[in-house]
C-alpha cells in the first residue's frame, strides 16, 4: 500500500470485537478459516468478512470473483436456516441450486451482475418460500396444487410478486414436482415516460454549471443525458475508455468512440484528476472512472443512480430522452454501434419515436461500392 500506517489502522479498528479484520486474518493463518470464497460466505459478521475477502481478492489471494454472486452466496445459507418447513427447505435448495444459481454464474462470466440482478435473485428465492407456505395454509401442496390455487395466489399478489414468483412454477412444471399443465399469464412490460427534450437540456445545463453538486455526479448526469448510457454501464467505464487524440477527447461507449464537447471534457478531466475514494485500501492504483468504497470495486449503480435522482436526473427518464434525441437526429445503426446498444433495440426505439431514418441500411458506409 502507498499508505502502510492507513492499513495499520484499519487492521487495529474495533480491536477486541468479534470477527474484526484481525482476527480473520489470524485465524486464516492458523488454517482455522479456508482461503476460500466458500468459507468467507459462511463468516460472521457477514460485512467484516466481505470486506476482508474483496480485499484479498484484489490482491490477487483469492480468485477473482463477482461480488454480487458472492453476496447472494452468503446470503442464500441463511434464508433457508430460516424456513421451518424441511420439504420447503429441500425444495427451494434445489431451486436455488439448479435455477438461480446456475443463472446468477451464467451472467457473471458473460458480463457482470447489478445489484438489482442479485436483489432479484433473492426475491425470486423469497417468493418461491411465501407460495409454498401460502399453499400449506391452504391444505396443500406444490405436488397437488392445481390451476385455482395459481389463480388465487395471482389475484393475491402485486405485479411484482407474480414477476418473482413465475420462473419457480416454471421450474417445478419442468422438474414435474407440481401439475404441467398451469397456465401462467405472461409478464406485463412496464414502460417509463421519458424527459421531455426541454427537461434534458434543463438538466444538462444545470449539471455544466452547477458548482454546489459535486462533479463526480455531474460527470456521470451528462453522461446518461448525453449518450443514453444506463448506470449500470457507467460505474464499468474504465480511464482507459477515456481517449485523448491531441486536443480531442472521446469516450468509449461502443464500437466507434465518442466525442466529448469541450465544456464536457474540462468537467471530465477534472474528475479524473480528483476521483473519490482513492484512499481505499488498495484503491490507489484504481482505473474505474467512478471507484467505490470497497476495494478494486467500482461504484454501485444503484446507490448513483440514487444520488442522480436526488439532484433532478432521473436515470431511466434522462437515458430514454437520450435515446430518443440520438435516434432522431442519426440512424438506427450508427446509434447501435456508437453507443453500445443492439441493433434491434435501436431499431425498435426509432419506430416508437418517428425516426426518420428508416431505410439507411447497417454496415461500413466508409468504402465505396465496387465499379
Amino acid at each position: 500500500m502507498d499508505k502502510p500506517r492507513s492499513g495499520a489502522a484499519w487492521l487495529e479498528m474495533r480491536r477486541g470485537q468479534p470477527g474484526n479484520a484481525s482476527q480473520l486474518l489470524h485465524r486464516l493463518g492458523l488454517g482455522e478459516i479456508p482461503l476460500t470464497h466458500d468459507a468467507f460466505h459462511e463468516l460472521q459478521p457477514w460485512r467484516a468478512a466481505a470486506h476482508l475477502e474483496e480485499l484479498l481478492t484484489t490482491c490477487g489471494v483469492l480468485p477473482a470473483a463477482d461480488k454480487y454472486l458472492c453476496s447472494f452466496q452468503r446470503w442464500l445459507p441463511g434464508h433457508l436456516a430460516g424456513i421451518a418447513d424441511p420439504e420447503h427447505t429441500k425444495t427451494i435448495k434445489l431451486y436455488a441450486t439448479w435455477r438461480v444459481l446456475p443463472r446468477l454464474r451464467a451472467r457473471a462470466e458473460r458480463s457482470h451482475i447489478t445489484p438489482s440482478i442479485r436483489q432479484f435473485a433473492a426475491e425470486q428465492i423469497k417468493y418461491a418460500t411465501a407460495f409454498l407456505h401460502w399453499l400449506g395454509k391452504r391444505n396443500t401442496n406444490l405436488a397437488s396444487c392445481g390451476q385455482l390455487d395459481i389463480d388465487a395466489w395471482w389475484a393475491e399478489n402485486t405485479e411484482h410478486g407474480r414477476t418473482c414468483l413465475r420462473a419457480f412454477l416454471n421450474w417445478a412444471m419442468q422438474t414435474r414436482r407440481c401439475p404441467g399443465f398451469l397456465s401462467i399469464s405472461a409478464m406485463k412490460v412496464s414502460r417509463r415516460d421519458a424527459l421531455s427534450d426541454d427537461e434534458r437540456l434543463d438538466a444538462l445545463g444545470r449539471l455544466l454549471t452547477d458548482t454546489e453538486t459535486p462533479t463526480r455526479l455531474r460527470v456521470a448526469g451528462i453522461i446518461v443525458l448525453l449518450y443514453a448510457q444506463p448506470v449500470s454501464r457507467i460505474v464499468r467505464l474504465t480511464l482507459d475508455d477515456v481517449i485523448r487524440d491531441g486536443d480531442t477527447v472521446l469516450l468509449r461507449l461502443g464500437e466507434s468512440p465518442s466525442p466529448i464537447p469541450a465544456p464536457v471534457t474540462d468537467l471530465l478531466l477534472e474528475h479524473i484528476a480528483h476521483r473519490d475514494n482513492m484512499n481505499t485500501a488498495t484503491n490507489p492504483t484504481s482505473r474505474w472512472l467512478f471507484p467505490g468504497r470497497r476495494a478494486g470495486q467500482p461504484a454501485r449503480p444503484d446507490h448513483l443512480s440514487a444520488l442522480l435522482n436526488e439532484i433532478g436526473v432521473p436515470a431511466a427518464a434522462a437515458r430514454g430522452a437520450a435515446i430518443r434525441q440520438q435516434l432522431l437526429d442519426m440512424p438506427a445503426p450508427v446509434v447501435a454501434d456508437a453507443l453500445g446498444y443492439h441493433h434491434k433495440t435501436t431499431t425498435r426505439l426509432r419506430n416508437e419515436t418517428g425516426g426518420t431514418w428508416s431505410r439507411y441500411a447497417s454496415g461500413d458506409h466508409a468504402r465505396s461500392p465496387a465499379g
